[in-house]
């Protein structure tokens, strides 16, 4: 019966230690999981953040810059104000009242060619829904069918950039 005794303890002696180090072989690599997981979510996260970060700057700066850009053109419309507050103080019934004005608009369309700005629209154009708005229809027989008779309201665009379509009148 010693014989016997002593095989079963050498079988478990051995598969003992094998048991043990595939246990401590597969803890280590979850410990080595674990730690490259709790890495990658810690980038992650910073990663998160800095994003975070760029969205609130890049929105702050474009504020800005739209803030800068309208004082820039508020700049150049302050002398047109100031015009007009003369002309309003002056005698309405006189012609350096009437000429007064007149250099106001030639001052206003003066800047806004500076700036780009176009304008949309004139009698005889061809109607184009994109930079005109049709509030009358009218039959005539001069000019020819969807073309501009009448300018009622004058539009405006920047480039491509249509700031207020014109409303015409359009024929036929």
């Amino acid at each position: 019966m010693s014989e016997e005794t002593k095989i079963p303890e050498t079988e478990e002696t051995v598969e003992t230690p094998k048991k043990e180090k595939k246990k401590s072989k597969k803890d280590a690599e979850v410990e080595a999981l674990k730690a490259e997981l709790a890495t990658k979510n810690d980038q992650l996260m910073r990663t998160a953040a800095e994003f975070d970060n760029y969205k609130k700057r890049t929105e702050r700066e474009k504020l800005s810059v739209a803030e800068f850009a309208k004082a820039g053109l508020i700049k150049h419309l302050l002398p047109i104000l100031d015009n007009i507050d003369r002309a309003s103080a002056a005698d309405h019934d006189s012609a350096d009242y009437i000429k007064g004005i007149e250099m106001i608009v030639k001052q206003f369309e003066s800047i806004a060619a500076n700036l780009g700005i176009e304008e949309i629209a004139k009698p005889g154009d061809q109607f184009d829904p994109n930079f005109h708005e049709a509030v009358m229809h009218v039959e005539d027989d001069t000019l020819g069918e969807n073309v501009i008779a009448d300018v009622l309201q004058k539009g405006y665009k920047i480039g491509d950039t249509v700031i207020r379509a014109a409303m015409v009148k359009v024929a036929n």
